[in-house]
């Protein structure tokens, strides 16, 4: 129960701030929103810089046997801190091998556990560099966190469908954009049309599918068309005329600015319909005109022909793009759009009063 009128929130998640992209749009740009609320928030992360470069590459299987063990006592410390009258928030999991066991002592320690997850990660997804040490996962660990917890935040619809019959208290708030930070820069009539893609190296097998219809319209389209890839990694991209530039948290909103046209491929497959959508809106932040992958939340974020285009099937690629980058004035006035959709519906402002209700404890609708 909680007592204190505003107690201490404590985010549990792996990462170090400024690290990933998950917690930094789903925990961080709301801490001084939770500052001003007058929470005290502790951020309660496992891994640093060093635990990075040795946790995502193959072998090296000492250096993490002792990353395991440090993280160990270094999550117990953090679970200890944990008083009776304070809240804490659980992005994902305490710990990313098999069992609760930190999770069941954060359910005895604090007066309610907030659980908040935007994948769907009761399915197995293992990084490239730790496909031999899959059996210490447990994806199916995550319905007893959800059936655990006080109240469940679901990163869109097709993640709360599943955790809302496990507990009934589950709440979607999406994965937002701060439209301050991502100002709108209209796309320019200029000879050459940018196409851009931005993720991860993991997300990157995606765009790489994709390839032999980016070809094609490269092909189609010669010199007025190149293609601007921002990722910590780069893809191989043969037949594409690609600038790459390495991912930067510091500078991204100013490493898509010049794109004129943002794009998400990606499977329609379990895994991805659990996906919050997140590349499309920062395109759509920036007034770019998008074509995405009609599959999970792209489907409630772009109203096709509207303010962007929804693909499934090469074709419908190749005609989307195809019309973009042919008209002008059809990629500022979806750009447009797509800066109002966003925010609207889809914006940090638009979300933070529903953010900070679900961790009040003066709401007495929102206690346990």
């Amino acid at each position: 129960m909680i007592t204190s009128p505003m107690p201490r929130l404590h985010i549990f998640a792996p990462h170090r701030p400024g690290r990933s992209p998950s917690q930094r749009y789903r925990l961080e740009q709301y801490l001084p929103a939770l500052e001003q609320a007058g929470f005290t928030t502790t951020y309660a992360f496992l891994w640093d810089a060093a635990d990075d470069r040795v946790l995502y590459r193959r072998g090296h299987l000492l250096g993490k046997a002792w990353i395991l063990v440090k993280g160990i006592v270094r999550r117990w410390k953090q679970v200890r801190r944990v008083r009776r009258d304070d809240i804490v928030l659980l992005h994902r999991e305490a710990f990313m091998v098999r069992g609760i066991f930190f999770e069941k002592a954060l359910r005895r320690r604090a007066a309610w556990l907030i659980y908040d997850l935007d994948d769907a990660i009761w399915r197995m997804d293992v990084s490239e560099g730790n496909r031999n040490l899959s059996w210490l996962k447990d994806p199916a660990k995550t319905d007893r966190l959800i059936a655990m917890a006080d109240r469940v935040i679901a990163g869109n619809h097709y993640l709360a469908d599943h955790a809302r019959p496990l507990n009934a208290k589950t709440t979607v708030i999406p994965t937002v954009i701060d439209t301050s930070l991502y100002r709108e820069v209209p796309s320019m009539d200029n000879d050459e049309v940018v196409i851009g893609w931005t993720g991860s190296h993991t997300s990157a097998a995606h765009l790489l599918a994709a390839l032999p219809m980016l070809q094609e319209v490269q092909r189609r389209f010669a010199d007025r068309l190149s293609f601007r890839v921002i990722s910590d990694g780069e893809p191989p991209l043969p037949g594409l005329r690609v600038r790459y530039v390495r991912w930067n948290a510091a500078t991204e909103v100013d490493d898509l600015a010049p794109i004129d046209i943002g794009i998400m491929p990606m499977p329609d497959d379990g895994w991805s319909r659990g996906k919050c959508g997140f590349k499309g809106l920062q395109y759509m932040g920036m007034g770019k005109a998008v074509v995405l992958a009609d599959v999970g939340v792209n489907a409630r974020i772009v109203q096709h022909g509207v303010n962007g285009f929804l693909a499934r099937t090469d074709p419908d690629w190749q005609e989307a793009l195809g019309r973009l980058i042919n008209d002008a004035d059809l990629r500022r006035r979806m750009g447009a759009e797509a800066r109002r959709t966003v925010e609207q519906h889809w914006s940090l402002h638009a979300w933070t009063s529903t953010f900070l209700r679900q961790l009040s404890p003066t709401d007495p609708s929102q206690q346990p």
